[in-house]
């Protein structure tokens, strides 16, 4: 068996979350094209797509690894005022999950994650009620539902409507589509009155975009707040899932860089005493320069490091990772095979009954075993691509 570089994306939106393509064959296709070898899920709020990602992406001759993210809020920071990967709101917490139970997570073991879908699904209801009395307003009589969307969506996406929760892109892509079913004259007409738009705006995704920025956000007349739990409950939602709490850092891909992540090596000291022992970097929103600090600082806190792009807008973007700049430096690429690695051999050990890379309380086992760890993670991948 030859342990050879892999190719690893372990941030990923799939369908039926917001996503880059409407199916998940049509996204694996892609990485397929691309020579991806291990793709990794981040899926919010409902992860029953679980099973199928799993069995699609071994049938596609891709190593799957599962995992979400929980949107989240430390209420400390959030009184100091001070951001953490969240540019525009204080305190907000993207907290990443990695190699999760994929039974635990298919079957709703977390009460948290059940929590979490509801409160987001409430969310949604009142989003889209808003945004049908204001397109009505505008000119455009509509009997548009959450209902109705949630089950267009489950049909592009070929998944049952139970596995839905709506997004604001979810909801924009909506009414955009009730928008471009209009004659141009008259679809300007709407958007004048609704957005303030002055010229027509004919593309799909042009248009989702702009009645999001225009109307879903926070201070616009169709915005509701989400509810983001504890960091700690967040915490607690990955561990019940048997997955490995993750930051994910925005770096560079924000100016300024938030309070929380400044400077690299005071962003590796502060995720460490939180408890972390994995970090991320969405790579394509940093530069080179960028990528080899955060990481040379994550590894000298001794945490493992993994690399994704997101691929949650309408914009169809590459699923190979690079950095804004030029391919990722060659140390941060080893780093990024070694963590991905790791958390390979953490999944199928925790699947089968077996300790993986931090226990249910989020703990280092035997010292995190990173050596042993990367070598079967890696024995895995190459079988499975063999």
């Amino acid at each position: 068996m030859t342990r050879g570089p892999f190719s690893a994306n372990t941030h990923v939106h799939v369908p039926p979350n917001a996503s880059s393509d409407d199916t998940l064959d049509s996204l694996l296709a892609q990485a397929r094209t691309e020579g991806l070898e291990v793709i990794g899920t981040s899926n919010f709020f409902d992860l029953q797509v679980l099973p199928r990602f799993v069995e699609r992406t071994r049938a596609a001759g891709l190593y799957p690894l599962a995992g979400t993210e929980v949107i989240t809020v430390d209420a400390d920071l959030e009184a100091r005022g001070w951001t953490v990967n969240d540019p525009q709101n204080p305190g907000r917490y993207y907290l990443q999950g990695r190699g999760l139970s994929v039974a635990l997570a298919a079957a709703g073991a977390s009460p948290i994650g059940q929590g979490i879908r509801a409160a987001n699904d409430r969310r949604a209801e009142e989003q889209v009620a808003l945004m049908s009395r204001l397109v009505a307003d505008a000119g455009l009589p509509n009997d548009v539902t959450a209902a109705m969307i949630a089950a267009a969506l489950a049909g592009r996406s070929d998944v049952p409507a139970a596995w839905v929760s709506l997004q604001e892109r979810h909801i924009a892509r909506a009414f955009a589509d009730l928008l471009l079913g209009l004659a141009p004259g008259d679809r300007v007409t709407v958007l004048g009155r609704l957005i303030g738009a002055s010229t027509d705006i004919p593309d799909a995704g042009d248009l989702q975009n702009a009645l999001r920025a225009a109307l879903l956000k926070h201070g616009r007349p169709a915005f509701v707040a989400d509810s983001p739990v504890p960091f700690a409950d967040g915490v607690a939602h990955v561990l019940a899932l048997g997955g490995i709490p993750t930051y994910c850092a925005v770096g560079d891909g924000a100016t300024p860089i938030c309070d929380y992540e400044a400077p690299a090596v005071d962003l590796a000291r502060r995720i460490r005493d939180a408890g972390f022992h994995a970090a991320e970097l969405i790579t394509v929103r940093n530069t080179r320069t960028c990528v080899e600090e955060y990481v040379a600082a994550f590894l000298d806190a001794g945490l493992i490091v993994m690399a994704g792009s997101e691929h949650n807008t309408p914009n169809r973007l590459p699923l190979a990772l690079t950095c804004v700049d030029g391919p990722i430096p060659e140390a941060a690429a080893a780093a990024f095979q070694e963590g991905t690695a790791i958390v390979a051999a953490h999944q199928a050990l925790v699947a089968a009954g077996e300790a993986g890379f931090v226990d249910g309380a989020g703990d280092l086992v035997d010292g995190g075993r990173r050596t042993e760890l990367a070598g079967h993670g890696r024995d895995l991948i190459a079988a499975a691509l063999a």
